[in-house]
């Protein structure tokens, strides 16, 4: 990456830090767009570089703090070794680990969820997932480093992973917040083992 582009790019990264920063402490409705690049230290005529307004960048913002949640677990999913499961209970595994991480992080920052709210869904993570994203990072590496490329052994795998984002981001979402219907950490189990069953259920017998 040039100067050029490394500067446009922590500009952007300023005014969505910043704007993270206001949004979680005002809200949306009590910020303008002079208070996020007064904040940080910006012209006006550079925000709109970026953003049409401010909730074009709010969800730029969701899409972008997702995308890094996803990212994070990826990587810490890269220092792990499956070596020891077989083939099948390797995708079961990570699949699980990567969903433990997400909600971890989640965990440790609520306020960080209840920005996300109910957005992280199948359209975030479609959203996230396709191709490269402004920041450079390729978001569909994290879903090769799961499934085998060109690999057949579940039938609709794009359905099975719709229907265990869904589950994940609607099942954790109270129970880390308010902790109902039970904390998060009690419920995990309960959440792990529907996922096995879901991803058992789209296996191709042959």
């Amino acid at each position: 990456m040039g100067k050029i582009d490394k500067n446009k790019q922590l500009k952007r990264t300023s005014l969505l830090d910043t704007a993270f920063g206001l949004f979680t402490s005002r809200g949306i409705h009590n910020t303008s767009i002079s208070d996020i690049v007064e904040r940080a230290g910006v012209a006006k005529g550079t925000f709109y570089l970026y953003f049409k307004d401010k909730y074009d960048i709010r969800n730029k913002l969701i899409a972008h703090k997702a995308s890094e949640v996803f990212r994070k677990a990826d990587a810490a999913l890269q220092k792990e070794d499956f070596s020891a499961f077989e083939i099948n209970r390797v995708y079961e595994e990570k699949v699980i680990f990567l969903a433990d991480n997400i909600m971890n992080q989640f965990a440790k920052d609520t306020t960080l969820l209840r920005f996300i709210s109910k957005k992280l869904d199948w359209g975030m993570f479609r959203h996230v997932m396709t191709g490269t994203g402004d920041d450079g990072v390729d978001c569909y590496d994290i879903y090769g480093s799961v499934f085998q490329k060109d690999d057949d052994r579940y039938e609709n795998p794009e359905i099975m992973v719709y229907m265990i984002i869904e589950l994940v981001s609607s099942a954790c979402y109270n129970a880390i917040l308010v902790g109902q219907p039970v904390p998060i950490e009690e419920l995990k189990p309960y959440i792990f083992r529907t996922v096995r069953q879901i991803m058992q259920s789209h296996l191709i017998e042959k």
